[in-house]
């Protein structure tokens, strides 16, 4: 943080819910060990069982319930939630339900924070139930990148423009990455409000990548710190994605790539690109 920052030095951790009942009261029981400091936690609920989440967060002194009311999507839900913190708080962390911390892994994040000055997002190695690595620090898409992975990746994993697009370049190490999993990070408050936080236009999918662009743009770094590792429970799986959710991910992708080559030159790649997504939806969902 900059000495001339508007922001205190406490932890807000926002999490978005959507019917997370059964997952909720484990997320906050290994935060209690994840850290040292005294953290304040927002739950923003698009929906959740009636009167679920009040019996899990009523109990808890530091944790407030933030009830939207209606499912306005990951990027919105968040952005709400951290408008409940106040100018005390100069870290946000923006973090899954479904995600169990590990002993000091909050902690782990915040002393990265400290070793990188313009860090301004700060992500966790991820891991499975069975301890498989997710890759959780990528390069940002590119068309070529992006093609080759949408194209391939289901039929060759292994394909060389995913495994550049995936990052896994064996053990993992502290570094710079183009965008951060959205299922896990530490904000510093300044570089996420130094960008109006979440697109709001994502619904869902895509948002953290956005995000992570828009953050390197206005001179922030996004740092994967493997030293801080959190369990997914999973959150990763799009093997019983729902034929809703793979169109979302489809349209968030082509408005990512929209928004980043404009102009009139663009728009013949850009009807190929939607055209080719449109395509892919129907093999996926066939």
């Amino acid at each position: 943080m900059t000495e001339d920052s508007r922001y205190g030095d406490d932890v807000g951790v926002v999490t978005v819910t959507y019917f997370s009942e059964d997952t909720l009261e484990r997320f906050l029981e290994t935060l209690e060990k994840a850290t040292e400091r005294e953290v304040e936690v927002v739950v923003a609920d698009n929906a959740s069982v009636e009167g679920a989440l009040e019996e899990i967060t009523r109990p808890r002194a530091n944790v407030r319930l933030l009830t939207i009311g209606e499912n306005v999507g990951y990027g919105t839900a968040a952005n709400r939630g951290v408008a409940e913190l106040d100018d005390r708080y100069g870290w946000i962390v923006v973090v899954n339900p479904d995600l169990e911390w590990e002993p000091g892994s909050l902690d782990a994040l915040l002393d990265a924070a400290e070793r990188w000055p313009r860090g301004g997002a700060f992500g966790p190695l991820i891991h499975d139930l069975d301890g498989t690595v997710y890759p959780s620090a990528r390069l940002l898409p590119s068309f070529g990148r992006g093609i080759g992975h949408a194209a391939f990746a289901k039929v060759w994993p292994g394909n060389p423009w995913t495994r550049q697009y995936r990052q896994e370049t064996g053990t993992p190490v502290e570094r710079v990455a183009g965008w951060l999993s959205g299922s896990c990070q530490l904000f510093r408050r300044e570089a996420f409000d130094s960008v109006s936080g979440f697109d709001t236009r994502y619904f869902m999918y895509f948002e953290d990548v956005d995000l992570g662009d828009r953050v390197a743009k206005a001179g922030w770094q996004n740092v994967y710190v493997p030293s801080s590792s959190v369990m997914h429970e999973g959150g990763h799986s799009t093997s019983q994605a729902s034929e809703k959710m793979l169109k979302a991910h489809h349209d968030s992708a082509y408005r990512y790539l929209a928004d980043r080559h404009q102009g009139l030159a663009w728009k013949p790649v850009l009807a190929a690109v939607k055209l080719g997504l449109k395509l892919r939806l129907k093999l996926e969902t066939r």
